[in-house]
């Protein structure tokens, strides 16, 4: 056991770089999507200088002397930015039914707003090999909810294959209303809402330095948690998903006109799409929530996303989990969406909007707008070379950059399918012979 112990502790340090330094590079002749909205360019070209985009465009507008480096000839491949997946498990778990491997939740856990998702990431998880693999350079990811309406704080972080996974730790604050908030709540909508109205008056008693550790109903870290909450510089993550009760949130903005909100899930966005258009409140929809699932989500439709769009709200895809499956199948999703602009009644997103909802959207969303999920000047360098349309089911990455560096495209996954190729065993390694 401890020979196979120190055999996967060797191979884990080669798999992982330590101490790269960012590349060079200049990819030509790239059918570039820019990540925007944009369609498509022709005889692309990307220069990247020290991690960061310096230049991204047609080669003919290339300024003269940016091309050095690393050069990469693309051979008339899409060339994207990285996929942003916003409110993933990444990291947080190695196997669902293990739970010394599983962070997602802490049940018993006294603590709630308190919770910080960055301190339990694991930056040489599969989940995140794998879904680097399919492009995906950055997310967001957050633990569920225990016994609060309150799931914590969430984090943003890079794929890349070294130990350094934390971009922003604390970027946002997650809750739960509707259903799920009301279960956990006590049984009821009322409670959850009662449960938060009184959670951020705490937060604000705290914050005055007024707070009650007798009096009250949370625990001094959690009320700390809040402060930011309350005061705009953290970002709220609420998740809903009937009509009515998207309403109900937006309205909280007259009581707490400082919460920087963010709408999870969403399901019947579609009814009160105009509302919020008007609020300005962006949107993370679950692409998959086509079926009414419960009585929250009576209205689900695959056209929710579309419907969205067209009234002027902003909205990223999301909700994908860690997984087999999981953030990879962003593009998928995204290229589902524009099969449904072609459905006869259906609302879909062109091939821009879906890409960007993917990209550059989610990435703003999380606050990292014009900095990851766009190819553009000033960006950092996650740029991902495809063999097909980043958006067919059938297309893969060939190459993956993060932050400028190249990253490996094996995993457990890879190595599994590489083994069993050849069912011959003559040639086995020396670990196959115990």
């Amino acid at each position: 056991m401890k020979a196979f112990l120190k055999l996967a502790a060797a191979s884990l340090a080669l798999a992982l770089p330590t101490g790269v330094s960012a590349q060079d590079v200049t990819i030509t002749n790239a059918k570039l999507a820019i990540g925007d909205g944009s369609d498509p360019i022709d005889d692309g070209m990307v220069v990247v200088r020290n991690g960061t985009i310096v230049f991204a465009g047609t080669a003919a507008n290339a300024p003269a002397g940016r091309q050095s480096g690393t050069m990469v000839d693309a051979q008339g491949q899409w060339v994207s930015p990285g996929i942003f997946m916003p409110l993933t498990n990444l990291g947080l778990w190695d196997v669902g039914a293990v739970s010394e491997s599983n962070d997602i939740r802490a049940s018993d856990s006294l603590f709630g707003a308190a919770l910080d998702a960055s301190t339990a990431v694991n930056y040489a998880s599969q989940h995140i090999a794998v879904s680097r693999a399919g492009g995906v350079t950055r997310a967001t990811i957050s633990t569920g909810p225990s016994g609060s309406i309150f799931a914590g704080q969430g984090a943003a972080i890079d794929l890349g294959a070294d130990p350094d996974a934390i971009v922003a730790a604390k970027s946002f604050q997650l809750v739960l209303l509707g259903e799920t908030g009301a279960r956990l709540a006590g049984g009821s909508r009322v409670a959850a809402y009662a449960e938060f109205a009184n959670a951020l008056h705490e937060a604000k008693a705290y914050a005055a330095g007024n707070w009650n550790a007798e009096a009250s109903l949370l625990t001094r870290a959690d009320a700390a948690a809040l402060v930011s909450v309350i005061g705009g510089s953290q970002k709220l993550y609420v998740h809903v998903e009937r009509a009515a009760d998207i309403r109900a949130v937006l309205a909280l903005r007259s009581t707490y006109p400082k919460l920087d909100m963010v709408l999870v899930g969403v399901s019947e966005g579609w009814i009160v799409a105009d509302a919020i258009a008007a609020s300005g409140v962006p949107v993370i929809a679950d692409p998959l929530d086509n079926l009414p699932a419960n009585f929250e989500e009576l209205g689900a439709t695959q056209s929710n996303v579309g419907r969205m769009v067209d009234a002027g709200v902003t909205v990223a895809l999301g909700g994908l989990s860690g997984g087999i499956t999981g953030p990879r199948t962003a593009p998928q999703f995204a290229g589902n969406l524009v099969a449904l602009s072609k459905v006869p009644g259906a609302s879909g997103l062109t091939w821009g909007e879906a890409l960007a909802s993917i990209t550059s959207i989610p990435a703003e969303i999380s606050g990292f707008g014009g900095k990851y999920g766009v190819l553009k000047a000033g960006a950092a360098a996650d740029v991902v070379i495809w063999d097909g349309d980043p958006l067919e089911v059938s297309s893969a990455p060939t190459k993956v950059f993060i932050d400028g560096i190249e990253q490996p495209l094996t995993n457990h996954q890879t190595r599994l399918r590489d083994r069993y190729k050849d069912l011959d065993e003559s040639d086995l390694p020396k670990a196959y012979d115990w």
